[in-house]
């Protein structure tokens, strides 16, 4: 099957009875096998049925986010969401069939101990009186994003979703960014009583997953769904620590510097995005513009990437024109039987439609290259905090090609994307921070939750200013975090993963040939190999150990600081 569309691919419900039973056979062969081959023959068939169970979910989930207001995949995201967990059991029974078998040395011979280690988590993070909290959770989840995309704010006499009114932040005139800022802000807090009780109910279905496993909280199920198994808590404290020191007092000096070239006394948040008094950088086109400016550029990057973009044009898997009803968002999925990535985003004419033709496709590329060089599904996608580094580091290796999609104004692109791919790294510590107490500390009320965040405002971002916006003000900021209320602990995975891009980003000006080799092994690999194994197997430093956040961002920091004394 090589002549097809995404839009022309045909969506069967799973028969998840029929699976039970099949799980359930093959789990029987597995403890009958008289030979290595008989469970390497369970495992192939397994393999091939997963990849089709995950091809169909994508397919709901896709056009279920492509239009949030259409009944019928509304439906089947609520039905697959409700019968996946009911799978668990059924699956969790197999691999460990799996793993106890005899045949172990041979299984690991062939596929590597992380196939192991996965089941050791998958055991561990599985309880089955979790399931109907599993199920509850979906149900808040799909509920907090249908408010995010059903969003409708009147502005400049239209009616805009939350990716359309952030366009007016960057806006010349200070009183329409405010005035715009205003409106996003007068969204979540008009939403606020029903977005707290939604994530009051998360905190405690997850705290109660957590106690059903044996842990005081969720914290420790949130990083092993995270596929976290040689790092924990102390190390992510540790890292957050040298942000705190290294990156804070960076980005305050970039702040002053962008208040003295807009001519105000000081950056408040409605001035954050607007880079340059003359404008920010703007894209020369809509999708239909920018992606073959991609297509020209992935080709001239390399041979792999040249072949990867054509694949993602030719079966359209990528939709990224902003539309009503859309889902709020931008990811990267895959469908595993057609060895397809696919792109979802919401363009608005900014330098982030851009950032998501080289971080979307930079997670995708990855995707392409993994299914193409792993032999078994489970090694297709890496895990979390592996996964971010492919997309920002693609961000990095496509610098030289900014004039493709900015013209003359690409130098202006080019510090300010840095200049964000900095500033963005104590925020996303404090989401980090702000999940570890909420879930710590169940007993908080509400506000006291939005307090905490008011407090690491001040502790990871003081330049932060909201004039006389009483809710942001108060803390208000977090609500639109998605992934605090989507992906528990996720949200940490683009800062460690900065490090490694900016790693990149000195080696590829040091040595481009080598700096490539090294990115095609991190995104073969897959997730065949550990968090810190993977690391090393592409020649990265660990984030954790100390010194590491100075090193790793020194060589962005030269570029920045000089640039902001010559200007």
């Amino acid at each position: 099957m090589n002549d097809w569309k995404f839009s022309e691919l045909e969506y069967n419900r799973p028969d998840f009875e029929a699976a039970k039973t099949q799980l359930s056979e093959w789990k029987k062969r597995v403890d009958s096998a008289a030979s290595a081959q008989d469970i390497f023959d369970v495992m192939s068939e397994l393999d091939t049925e997963s990849k089709h169970l995950s091809t169909q979910y994508t397919l709901v989930y896709v056009r279920h986010t492509l239009d949030t207001t259409d009944e019928f995949y509304e439906n089947e995201q609520e039905y697959l969401n409700e019968q996946l967990p009911e799978l668990s059991p059924y699956q969790v029974a197999l691999a460990s069939a799996i793993a106890d078998s005899a045949f172990r040395p041979e299984i690991e011979a062939r596929y590597g101990k992380q196939y192991f280690t996965q089941i050791d988590l998958q055991r561990r993070s599985f309880c089955e009186k979790n399931i109907p909290l599993m199920q509850r959770e979906s149900k808040l989840t799909m509920e907090y994003q249908k408010i995010m995309a059903t969003c409708q704010i009147e502005f400049d006499g239209k009616t805009l979703n939350l990716y359309g009114i952030q366009k007016y932040f960057e806006h010349e005139d200070r009183k329409v960014r405010e005035a715009a800022f205003r409106a996003y802000s007068n969204f979540y807090h008009e939403h606020e009583p029903r977005l707290e009780e939604i994530w009051d109910e998360l905190i405690t279905i997850r705290n109660e997953m957590g106690r059903n496993l044996g842990f005081e909280n969720f914290i420790p199920l949130g990083y092993m769904n995270q596929g976290r198994t040689d790092y924990g808590v102390k190390e992510v404290e540790s890292f957050r620590e040298q942000v705190r020191r290294v990156l804070v007092p960076l980005c305050e000096k970039l702040y002053e510097a962008q208040a003295k070239r807009l001519g105000i006394p000081n950056v408040m948040v409605y001035d954050e995005k607007r880079i340059f008094a003359d404008g920010n950088a703007q894209p020369i086109g809509d999708d239909e513009v920018l992606v073959p400016q991609a297509q020209k550029m992935y080709h001239e990057l390399s041979p792999e990437t040249g072949e990867f973009i054509d694949f993602m044009i030719e079966h359209s898997l990528m939709d990224l024109k902003n539309k009503p009803g859309k889902a709020s968002t931008g990811y990267m999925t895959d469908l595993p039987d057609l060895l397809a990535p696919f792109v979802f985003s919401c363009f608005n004419g900014t330098i982030g439609d851009v950032q998501v033709l080289t971080h979307e496709l930079g997670h995708a590329f990855a995707g392409y290259m993994a299914m193409r060089n792993q032999p078994i599904s489970d090694y297709y996608s890496e895990s979390t905090d592996i996964a971010e580094i492919h997309s920002m580091s693609m961000e990095q290796f496509c610098y030289p090609w900014a004039e493709y999609f900015f013209g003359d104004q690409a130098d202006k692109f080019r510090f300010a994307h840095l200049q964000e791919a900095i500033t963005f790294v104590p925020f996303g510590v404090a989401v980090d921070e702000f999940q570890h107490i909420c879930y710590a500390h169940p007993e908080l009320t509400p506000k006291e939750r939005t307090r905490e965040w008011h407090k690491l405002e001040r502790k990871y971002m003081p330049w932060r200013a909201y004039k006389d916006d009483e809710f942001m003000f108060r803390g208000g900021w977090w609500y639109h975090k998605l992934h605090i209320f989507l992906y528990p602990f996720y949200y940490i995975n683009y800062t460690l993963t900065t490090m490694g891009a900016m790693e990149f980003k000195k080696k590829d000006a040091e040595n481009h040939e080598a700096a490539w080799a090294d990115y095609l092994k991190l995104c073969k690999v897959g997730g065949s190999m550990s968090y810190l194994e993977t690391l090393r197997h592409a020649n990265l430093a660990v984030p954790f150990d100390d010194g590491a956040v100075a090193k790793a961002t020194s060589y962005a920091a030269m570029i920045l600081l000089k640039e902001i004394e010559e200007k």
